[in-house]
């Protein structure tokens, strides 16, 4: 066990490669209020000790439920890219070998960060497309484009949480849809959707904190509650049941029934994947067998901490 510190409403991402941990955090020179400062914490994963430090100017960084789109690395970990929301929406790019900031892109209208390559990002419009920014190798930006309309945020919204496999993300909708998303090329591709729901089960939708995943086996993972569809306000409520699907065949080959309402999973790699399930009721952890199903065991001891928000590893 092992743990550390976040201030105020901090994201976290774990960067194996460089062997650290990435932490966002906000401090107030009278706690909870006074001058406000913005900090990029970097943090040693062996040891859990703060290894480097980098101010972030202008209070703007996104502060909310932690998110796993708000940090992203691009060329091959030397940077990190951090989504900022102030009202206004851009991405300040950090040298995480030189501990600086590199500089600042705008992105009005379109938020939080998706993997496109190692020299791009892609972030999540509300007209309903995608942004697609491609960079030079000093961090300033070499292009950018649009994708085409591919949803509505008012009538057909949805969950900005896409499982990922390879350079495919799966974003599901609100009504129990699944949007795969080619994040590669020129700018980002929506392809034809599909349902998650059979026949009968068309009062189940997606629903959650920490909603999907994916393993190393090409299977994506979804939060499902039985009475969410079409319910104003249950989509983040949680669920009864975790659907496995083969997203290439676009059909559920696994379903994992809860011991007990789950808020937010995550799923470990390799070649036997775990799946950790939040119990919001009181905030232990259930652990189940990611091939068959079947329930493990319950984790409990977090203190007065709360697992919101779960990262898998192996």
């Amino acid at each position: 066990k092992g743990m550390f510190n976040n201030s105020l409403m901090g994201n976290i991402l774990p960067v194996p490669s460089r062997s650290e941990i990435m932490s966002l955090e906000t401090f107030h020179s009278r706690g909870t209020r006074g001058e406000r400062l913005d900090v990029l914490s970097i943090w040693d994963q062996a040891t859990l000790s703060q290894v480097g430090e980098v101010i972030l100017p202008g209070d703007k960084r996104f502060m909310g439920m932690p998110q796993r789109v708000v940090l992203k690395t691009l060329n091959q970990d030397k940077w990190l890219a951090i989504f900022n929301f102030s009202p206004a929406t851009s991405v300040s790019l950090v040298d995480l070998d030189r501990r600086e900031l590199v500089g600042e892109i705008a992105t009005p209208g379109c938020s939080f960060l998706y993997g496109h390559g190692d020299m791009s990002f892609t972030s999540l419009c509300a007209d309903g497309r995608f942004l697609t920014v491609h960079l030079n190798g000093d961090g300033t930006e070499k292009s950018r484009s649009r994708s085409e309309v591919f949803f509505d945020s008012d009538n057909t919204p949805i969950f900005e949480r896409a499982a990922r496999v390879d350079d495919m993300a799966y974003f599901p909708s609100f009504a129990g849809l699944v949007h795969p998303v080619a994040m590669s090329g020129e700018t980002a591709t929506p392809m034809a959707s599909w349902s998650l729901l059979g026949p009968d089960e068309q009062s189940w939708a997606p629903s959650g904190i920490g909603l999907n995943g994916e393993d190393d086996l090409g299977r994506i993972y979804f939060l499902m509650n039985p009475e969410a569809n079409g319910v104003d306000g249950m989509h983040n409520a949680g669920g009864a049941e975790i659907w496995v699907f083969d997203p290439e065949a676009r059909r559920r080959v696994l379903r994992i029934p809860l011991q007990e309402w789950g808020l937010s999973f995550a799923v470990s790699r390799g070649d036997e994947p775990k799946v950790l399930v939040t119990n919001p009721a009181d905030m232990s952890v259930e652990l189940y067998d990611g091939l068959t199903g079947g329930f493990i065991r319950k984790i409990t001891g977090f203190g007065q901490e709360t697992p919101l928000f779960l990262w898998g590893s192996r």
